[in-house]
């Protein structure tokens, strides 16, 4: 499911990050007395590592940082995508650990106690104030060091990816959908009412398992973004096996069946299907806000986007976000940086190059646009605290797992009742 766009716009790492000779630490480990925040006097130079994709926005981030604190340096370092996350945990268990580090996922960075507990920074900037509880969710890890949404924080967001729905307007239009549909009954409705007419109903591209999303979204939409998230976490006694996951995978299956879906998905990448939505092959299509720009460009006001209909809006996401290093000396002066990130300059400069922003405020797109689709359903899906993480990251196989299934599935190989059987039984090989 992985593939160079989706892994640079969303900041997820699918695999996990390598590991490095343990220090023996565990998180609870990580300092946690008094903190101070802004940044002290004097002069201080911090590090900050991270990659090229995030580079862009990073680098104007420091300006605008480095402007409103003059004694503070920031010397920035980046590292290809697959470099970055395999060097990782060996880059900060030397003595030359940067201060700041992009942190695409935990895996077993916390529990060998390389980065610090930003529980005492939450706590003096109000951090859970400033952010959905959902938002934070992904960075908070548990004292074993593996199960995520509970715990102390270990990362700070700076910019967010949403996956939802593109709708091809003219087609809508030429079909009687006036407007997105607002349940799965009114999706499924349109999807027929399109392959009736000899439409593409949902454009796919599964090489990579991204029939995933179709599951993932109707699950959480059904059980609720925050028992969702407990599964993708890895909380102790989650199933796969809910009643939400259950009618995505059954319709998933039963969409194949009734050719809403093209027959020849499973030999096609995410790429390819964007070409072909772009090239007005679909009337839906399920994406990230990655591809706006280029689905955008392809069908300029006939592009639109909407949360995946629900009681509530709820979203397929993560977040670029930051940790400070175990070894840091300035964790203060970091701690005031990653404050930074949510700031509106910094906003703006994440929006820019296609991030959903921290501050809402920043995203300030087109009118007219799928952009401004993309920022309307973000807002929904804030005011609903409906983010949940990617599925193919709750375990280091995952991602596999769910390329393998969902082409079974859809190619007839394999029942719901198999596949959900598959997906827990890789879930609990790594969380028991």
């Amino acid at each position: 499911m992985r593939t160079t766009r989706w892994a640079v716009a969303a900041g997820v790492a699918l695999l996990a990050t390598a590991c490095a000779p343990g220090s023996g630490n565990s998180p609870a480990d990580s300092p946690t007395g008094p903190v101070t925040t802004g940044v002290p006097a004097g002069d201080v130079t911090l590090s900050l590592m991270s990659t090229p994709e995030s580079g862009a926005a990073v680098k104007a981030i420091i300006t605008g940082f480095q402007a409103k604190y003059p004694n503070v340096k920031v010397n920035y370092q980046d590292t290809n995508f697959d470099d970055y996350n395999k060097s990782l945990n060996l880059t900060l268990a030397s003595d030359q650990a940067p201060d700041i580090v992009l942190l695409n996922s935990v895996g077993t960075t916390v529990k060998d106690g390389l980065v610090r507990s930003l529980a005492p920074y939450e706590e003096a900037y109000g951090w859970d104030e400033v952010y959905p509880s959902t938002q934070l969710a992904q960075w908070r890890v548990a004292p074993n060091g593996t199960t995520l949404g509970e715990g102390d924080l270990y990362a700070a967001p700076a910019g967010f990816s949403i996956v939802g729905v593109y709708y091809n307007k003219a087609k809508a239009a030429r079909l009687g959908i006036t407007r997105p549909p607002s349940s799965l009954e009114e999706f499924e409705s349109a999807l027929a009412k399109a392959k009736v007419a000899g439409e593409v109903p949902l454009q796919l591209g599964n090489a990579e398992g991204h029939a995933s999303f179709a599951v993932q979204l109707i699950g959480q939409s059904q059980d609720g973004a925050e028992n969702a998230a407990r599964w993708t976490f890895g909380a102790k006694g989650s199933t796969f096996g809910t009643a939400g996951n259950r009618a995505g995978v059954e319709k998933l299956a039963d969409w194949a069946g009734k050719g809403y879906i093209p027959s020849g998905a499973n030999g096609v990448d995410l790429q390819g299907a964007v070409d072909k939505f772009g090239k007005s092959e679909g009337l839906f299509f399920i994406d990230g806000n990655w591809d706006a720009a280029k689905i955008g460009a392809a069908l300029g006001p006939d592009a639109g986007f909407f949360a995946f209909p629900g009681t509530k809006a709820t979203a397929i996401g993560t977040s670029v976000a930051y940790a400070i290093s175990a070894k840091s000396e300035n964790a203060d002066a970091a701690a005031a940086f990653l404050d930074f990130l949510h700031s509106s300059q910094a906003s703006a400069e994440q929006f820019k190059i296609g991030f959903m922003p921290a501050d809402p405020a920043a995203a300030l797109p087109e009118p007219g646009t799928v952009m401004a689709d993309v920022v309307a359903a973000w807002m929904e899906v804030n005011t609903d605290n409906g983010l949940v993480g990617f599925n193919n990251n709750a375990t280091a196989t995952m991602n596999k797992t769910l390329v393998r299934a969902t082409q079974e599935l859809i190619g007839g190989r394999k029942d719901p009742g198999a596949f959900i059987d598959e997906i827990q039984s890789d879930w609990t090989r790594t969380h028991g």
